[in-house]
């Protein structure tokens, strides 16, 4: 099967020609983010693949089903980029890759924690122009802080045993309870996690009900000084609320992996111009922020095993299989 692979960086080729050796489908990989300017570009094409910043709202999905298009092949586990209303509307069935490597996502979420608060960034640069001053870089235990995990699915179940294997206090919510996980720490409400957790980490999906989840109300209820990782969704928190926050030192550390208005920045190299995003460049300008352009995912295996399910998906598409990983419209 032609198959139109949008977003296309040097690594998405190796993984994913890798992956396909096993499959044979023709794979035709292009660099440009799917929009209503590039949807043209898959013409011709029974599969366009996609990864989280392409945007297939209703119009970008009317057009490539005009152009014969059939299946839209995530190479993600979010779906909020895809407008699935329009996609049944016109036919085009979505899959997705529900779990490639939950481990890859969690790590780098204790990681961001690690470094904000023992500020390696800060100390890496100092040691690097000879400046061998502790000033300004203390941090504190990790062990027996409070940890609020937002969201227990199966990065946020990782992102827990990893915290409790340093003996972190673990506060979780969610509406499933996960009972290995209730086992090591408490499920609590919302409002209770905002108000005792030191640390709280977002694991949990972009649905209208968490869109801008941590907010002005949200931030009022947290602990003074808390630390607020975000390695899920962007638009589960609101920016300019945040750094209001951050302003009051309500907020006193941001790990970020992910920004709501992100598709216009990462995975891109932006050096050479000048950023137009001032919220975004507010955010840098604190030292007690920490932003990753959406790497968490960025590891080998997680590399390899998006490989394999998106060219599985597509072979069981091409096949008449039961596609196992469809996510369909529920409206």
């Amino acid at each position: 099967m032609r198959v139109a692979v949008f977003s296309a960086k040097s690594y998405d080729r190796e993984y994913l020609s890798r992956a396909n050796e096993s499959h044979g489908h023709e794979l035709t990989f292009m660099e440009p983010r799917l929009t209503s300017g590039t949807a043209r570009l898959a013409s011709g094409f029974p599969a366009a693949c996609v990864f989280v910043n392409d945007r297939a709202v209703a119009e970008v999905v009317a057009e490539l089903a005009a152009g014969g298009t059939r299946l839209l092949a995530l190479r993600s586990a979010g779906f909020n980029h895809v407008d699935l209303a329009a996609a049944a509307r016109h036919a085009v069935r979505v899959a997705r890759v529900p779990a490639y490597s939950p481990y890859a996502v969690a790590e780098h979420t204790v990681g961001l924690m690690l470094a904000l608060n023992r500020k390696f960034h800060r100390a890496y640069s100092r040691v690097r122009e000879g400046n061998f001053s502790l000033e300004g870089l203390l941090g504190f235990d990790m062990h027996g802080r409070a940890v609020g995990i937002v969201g227990t699915g199966k990065i946020g179940e990782c992102v827990a045993r990893i915290l409790h294997g340093m003996g972190c206090r673990i506060l979780l919510n969610d509406v499933t309870r996960n009972p290995e996980l209730a086992a090591m720490g408490d499920y609590v409400p919302l409002d209770r996690l905002l108000q005792e957790a030191e640390i709280i980490s977002l694991h949990c999906p972009l649905l209208p009900a968490t869109r801008h989840l941590i907010g002005d109300e949200a931030i009022a209820r947290m602990r003074p000084g808390v630390m607020l990782i975000n390695t899920s969704r962007g638009a589960l928190v609101d920016t300019p609320a945040v750094i209001e926050g951050l302003k009051s030192q309500r907020i006193g550390y941001l790990g970020l992996d992910v920004y709501e208005e992100e598709e216009d920045l990462f995975f891109e190299d932006q050096s050479e111009q000048i950023l137009r995003d001032d919220v975004f460049a507010r955010l840098l300008t604190f030292p007690n922020v920490l932003i990753t352009g959406h790497q968490a995912f960025f590891t080998r295996e997680a590399l390899t095993r998006i490989g394999e399910v998106t060219l599985a998906n597509i072979t069981a598409f091409e096949r008449g299989e039961e596609l196992v990983n469809e996510v369909r419209w529920a409206g």
